[in-house]
C-alpha cells in the first residue's frame, strides 16, 4: 500500500468545462449564467429521479488555494467541476435525471448591483451565489443532493475526507443516511488506489465551513446548502436530503495531487454516483 509520504499522481487534468450542452435545458436562464443551472436527462432508462450536484465556488470565488507535490498551484472551484461533471456522466448512464449548478468555470448567479465589488464578491453576492444553487435544486425538485467541494487547512495532520449533513431539516435522517453513503463509498474507491486517505466522519454541519462572512451567517450556524431557512437573512433553502462532501484537503500535498488528477477525481465521481445509487434504491 501506498504510504502518504509518497508523490501522490500529479498531472493536469482536462479542463472539465462543458461547453456544449446539445441535450442539456437551462433551467432558469435569466438569473443564471451561462452553462449554470442545467439539466440532463438520462442516458439509459429513465429511473424518473433527479440528482443535484454542486460544484463548488467558481468564477470570481476559486475556494481553496493549495498545491501538489510537484509545486503546482491549483484551485478547489477547478478541481470540483471535474468531479461533477464525471459524477453526472455515471448517474445518467444510470438513469438518472441529473442537474448540474455549473458546466463552467464561472460563478452560477447572474451578479446584480452590489455583489461585485473589486472584482470578487461582496458578502451579500457570496450569499446569493450559494443560495441560487439551493434554488436551481428546488426548482429541479431533486430526490437528493451533494456537494463537492474540497477542504483546507495550515497544519500537517490536516488531512482525509470528511461528509456533512444537516440535523436541524425535518428530513435529516435521510440526510445522515446519504452523508453516510457519500463518506464510505467515496473513501472505498479512494483508498482502493492504495492512497489511505484519513476518515474524518460524517458530522453535522455546524462544525463546518469557514469562518462567517458577516455577524448574520455566524448565528445562522450552518452551511447553506444544506441548511434551514433563517428570517431576514436566507430564505431558499433545499428542500430535499443533502450531503456535502469534502474528499481531500487540497493544501495536503499529496492529497492536493490525487485532486488534481483525472485517477483522483474519478474515483471521487464514482464513488459518489454509487452512493446516489445506493441511497435512492432504499
Amino acid at each position: 500500500m501506498q504510504p502518504r509520504t509518497a508523490a501522490g499522481p500529479d498531472r493536469a487534468t482536462h479542463p472539465g468545462n462543458l461547453d456544449e450542452n446539445p441535450d442539456g435545458t437551462a433551467l432558469d436562464p435569466a438569473l443564471f449564467t451561462d452553462g449554470s443551472c442545467v439539466a440532463f436527462g438520462p442516458t439509459a432508462s429513465d429511473r424518473h429521479e433527479t440528482v443535484f450536484l454542486d460544484a463548488g465556488h467558481g468564477g470570481r470565488d476559486p475556494g481553496a488555494v493549495g498545491t501538489t507535490a510537484s509545486g503546482r498551484t491549483i484551485h478547489e472551484a477547478s478541481e470540483t467541476l471535474p468531479v461533477e461533471l464525471d459524477a453526472m456522466a455515471l448517474l445518467r448512464a444510470d438513469g438518472y435525471r441529473v442537474v448540474v449548478s455549473r458546466t463552467r468555470q464561472t460563478a452560477v448567479t447572474r451578479p446584480l448591483a452590489g455583489d461585485v465589488s473589486g472584482g470578487v464578491f461582496t458578502v451579500a453576492g457570496e450569499l446569493r451565489e450559494i443560495e441560487s444553487r439551493d434554488y436551481c435544486a428546488d426548482i429541479a425538485h431533486a430526490d437528493a443532493l451533494v456537494g463537492i467541494y474540497f477542504d483546507a487547512g495550515g497544519s500537517p495532520q490536516d488531512a482525509g475526507s470528511v461528509t456533512a449533513y444537516d440535523r436541524a431539516r425535518p428530513f435529516w435522517r435521510r440526510s445522515l443516511a446519504l452523508a453516510t453513503l457519500v463518506q464510505r463509498d467515496v473513501l472505498a474507491k479512494m483508498n482502493a488506489n492504495g492512497w489511505q486517505i484519513p476518515d474524518d466522519g460524517v458530522e453535522s454541519d455546524v462544525s463546518l465551513g469557514g469562518p462567517p462572512l458577516s455577524r448574520q451567517g455566524g448565528v445562522y450556524g450552518h452551511l447553506l446548502l444544506l441548511g434551514p431557512a433563517m428570517h431576514g437573512y436566507f430564505s431558499t433553502p433545499s428542500t430535499m436530503p443533502g450531503a456535502l462532501i469534502e474528499p481531500l484537503f487540497i493544501t495536503d500535498p499529496f492529497e492536493g495531487s490525487i485532486a488534481a488528477s483525472s485517477v483522483g477525481q474519478h474515483a471521487i465521481a464514482s464513488g459518489i454516483a454509487d452512493a446516489v445509487r445506493q441511497f435512492l434504491a432504499g
